[in-house]
This record gives structure tokens, C-alpha cells and sequence, in this order.
């Protein structure tokens, strides 16, 4: 293996902290019954849609209304967008290992690239990630492995020495997709309809916390041999 891929929120990053605060405030701003923060981390990976419905579940998606608080969110969220958020402990190590030892780490996400590259830019992280590719730079997003194979493309590294690693089952789906080795990350925002079954999501391996991750990413791409 040659490079390594991330999914962003919940997999890289983790941003659940600034989504529990902002819409717990919504909840409080609209009188509404504070949603518990476990059920919000849940709903992180499912986009701002899935989260804002925690608020305001008898609108429709497509109501004017709804996507109006669909719209304040993301201006509440874009405002302070790094408060509470940080790479996952342990992360800063095991990208700090691979940039030592020139393997290449990049993001593919689903989150819009306008928030994407505010948060990488609050946590200087812009200039050490090779390659980021988000819904804008694709025609099908994950779990279509359009975006892996764009990432490839720009590493100019064979999808089969990636590894893609993400707390989605369309995460595991696009990276098994473009044939490259999947890691599936337990520690992340699991969604509820699928978070007692990991195993069925057909990952290569499945980590429970970033220590476990960067001992598997290790051994996949050999550091003691790139060393030597």
C-alpha cells in the first residue's frame, strides 16, 4: 500500500461536538425538546438534511420552510466551524508517520468543499493533505467509486495500494468498489440502522480506536521495509 485515504467527519476528524452544540441551539432557539447529543453524532454522516430533521421532523425535506433552517444551519455551522473540533486522538501521530515516511494521505468526502476546506484550513491540515475530493468534483458521489478513482487519478497511484478508511457503509462500498483495501472505523459516528451489524458491511479490517488504525496502517504499508 502506497497512500492512505480518509473519509472526513467521524473517520479523520472529529466534528460531532460542533454539530451537538449548533443544533442543540436550534432546539432552544425554536422552543423545541433539546435532541440528545448520541442520537446527533449518529446522523453526522448523513448530512445536514438527516440533522436538521432531529429538530423539525414534521416538515418535509423539500418544504420552503425546512430548507430555510436546512440553510441556517449550515451559516451557524460555517460561521464557527472549529470550535470544538479536532483531529481524533491519536490522529496527529499516525499522519505525522506517514509524512515521515513519504506515504501519501488525502481525504474523499461528501461534505460540500466549501466547509471541507474551512475545516482544514481552522486545523492547518491544508497544506499536508495530498489530494481532497468532495461532491463538487465528481458526477457520482460514494458509494460510487467515482471520487476514489478521482483521488488515485491525482496521487497517480494504483487504487489497489490505497487504503480507504471511513464509519459509513457507503465509505467501505466506494473504497471496495474502486478495489482498494477498506478499513472500516468503529470509533466513528455509526449510523443506527447499521452500527450492530459491522461485519456485513464486507470491510478488509474493522478498528475500534485510532491506535488499532495506525498498528494496521503500518503493517499494510510496511514502514519498517520503506525505512530500510
Amino acid at each position: 500500500m502506497q497512500a492512505v485515504l480518509f473519509d472526513l467527519d467521524g473517520t479523520l476528524i472529529d466534528t460531532a461536538a460542533d454539530f451537538i452544540r449548533i443544533i442543540q441551539h436550534m432546539c432552544r432557539e425554536e422552543g423545541h425538546a433539546v435532541v440528545d447529543a448520541d442520537l446527533i453524532r449518529t446522523q453526522v454522516s448523513e448530512g445536514a438534511r438527516a440533522m436538521v430533521k432531529l429538530v423539525y421532523p414534521e416538515l418535509a425535506v423539500d418544504d420552503p420552510i425546512f430548507l430555510a433552517h436546512r440553510q441556517r444551519f449550515l451559516d451557524l455551522y460555517g460561521e464557527d466551524i472549529a470550535v470544538d473540533t479536532d483531529l481524533f486522538q491519536g490522529m496527529y501521530p499516525l499522519i505525522e508517520d506517514l509524512e515521515s515516511h513519504n506515504i501519501l494521505w488525502g481525504i474523499v468526502t461528501n461534505k460540500p468543499r466549501g466547509l471541507s476546506e474551512s475545516l482544514l484550513q481552522a486545523l492547518n491540515l491544508s497544506e499536508r493533505c495530498a489530494v481532497l475530493v468532495c461532491p463538487e468534483d465528481v458526477t457520482h458521489t460514494k458509494p460510487d467509486p467515482e471520487p476514489m478513482y478521482l483521488a488515485a487519478s491525482h496521487l497517480q497511484i494504483d487504487p489497489k495500494q490505497i487504503i480507504y478508511v471511513g464509519d459509513h457503509p457507503r465509505d467501505i462500498d466506494a473504497g471496495r468498489n474502486a478495489s482498494m483495501y477498506t478499513i472500516l472505523a468503529a470509533y466513528g459516528y455509526l449510523p443506527l440502522e447499521h452500527k450492530d451489524n459491522l461485519d456485513a458491511w464486507q470491510a478488509d479490517c474493522i478498528v475500534n480506536n485510532v491506535t488499532e488504525l495506525h498498528q494496521i496502517i503500518n503493517k499494510l504499508v510496511d514502514i519498517k521495509r520503506i525505512t530500510a
